[in-house]
């Protein structure tokens, strides 16, 4: 293929980037009374926010219900087609109802209107035309008109679904804000997720308990030290005095620099070359806290102690990999 050829796919696809952004850009304006007025109805809403849509406006409809739900608004979608035979059950009087349409005039659409009216249900609209019947019948119109489509033949929705989609962003992140929704109300919507579980896994859901934990008495040989960290396979190994209280850790790393010393392994007890006081973390602490001491201290492995300094715990880079803090 050769370069001009390649240059005549870059040229309206540059154009179509160009149109979009400055379609972005002119939205700015329009965060204004109406704005604020369909975000103080949705945050009075007792029920569920309602967002319905025909064709492209119902895919970008169902990705703000999808974004709304996940940021604190209980949200989901309803094809307008399905609410004329059935689905309008799905509202109540205590819900919102968002309605999209570029023309503001879809008749799946204006179908339903009498029917929400009459339940009692606000009506926030996002309209290409202020003067449409959507938007004089809503509480709140959402501008959400361009100048021209980036599509080229002014057919295929393209600027006017990218500007709904940035007005839905930026509806969910105004409600966000104002009910101070936090990363461990995110979490909590999304345990399935790498974030949730970063947010929402404890050290005790995953570490080491019991027989499990490499562990070695004070006065333990180095060689017994290290049969203990082979059996258990955690890379190291704790010291605890007789009181279950953790003294000390031996690695992987401790071993390499002991042999360095020449020392016999069948007669050094651990404690002449074990580390004191090593890093610990608590059992109730977040797995990504035990994460970010590891990658800091370039260690693979951390002790898990009580308040009082017991060992109750050991956790390792491979458990936090297995359970997807990573």
């Amino acid at each position: 293929m050769t370069d001009q050829n390649l240059q005549d796919f870059r040229t309206p696809a540059l154009r179509a980037i160009r149109i979009e952004r400055d379609a972005i850009d002119a939205l700015e304006a329009r965060i204004d009374e109406q704005f604020t007025r369909a975000c103080e109805v949705i945050m009075a809403c007792k029920g569920r926010v309602v967002v319905t849509g025909m064709g492209k406006s119902g895919h970008i409809g169902n990705k703000i219900a999808a974004t709304l739900a996940s940021t604190g608004t209980p949200s989901f979608f309803v094809h307008p087609g399905e609410a004329s035979h059935g689905d309008l059950g799905m509202i109540t009087s205590q819900d919102v109802v968002i309605a999209i349409s570029n023309s503001g005039n879809t008749s799946e659409v204006i179908t339903i209107l009498p029917l929400i009216k009459r339940m009692g249900a606000p009506l926030i609209s996002m309209t290409g035309n202020p003067q449409s019947t959507l938007a004089r019948e809503a509480v709140a119109n959402l501008d959400v008109s361009v100048e021209t489509e980036a599509c080229p033949l002014g057919l295929a929705p393209t600027s006017s679904t990218t500007v709904t989609l940035v007005m839905g962003d930026a509806l969910a992140v105004a409600l966000l804000e104002a009910r101070g929704f936090s990363t461990e109300d995110f979490a909590l919507s999304h345990p399935g997720g790498s974030l949730g579980r970063r947010l929402l896994l404890r050290v005790s859901d995953i570490m080491h308990t019991g027989d499990r934990i490499p562990r070695v008495a004070e006065g333990t040989t180095l060689s017994g030290a290290l049969l203990e960290i082979s059996r258990k396979g955690l890379g190291m190994t704790t010291i605890v005095d007789a009181n279950g209280r953790l003294t000390g850790v031996f690695t992987d790393g401790d071993l390499r620099r002991t042999l360095d010393k020449n020392l016999d392994v069948h007669t050094t007890p651990i404690q002449d070359v074990m580390t004191h006081n090593g890093k610990t973390i608590q059992a109730d602490h977040l797995a990504a806290e035990a994460l970010n001491i590891m990658e800091e201290m370039k260690i693979n492995a951390l002790p898990v102690t009580d308040e009082s300094g017991s060992l109750v715990g050991a956790i390792n880079m491979h458990d936090l990999l297995r359970a997807g803090v990573i």
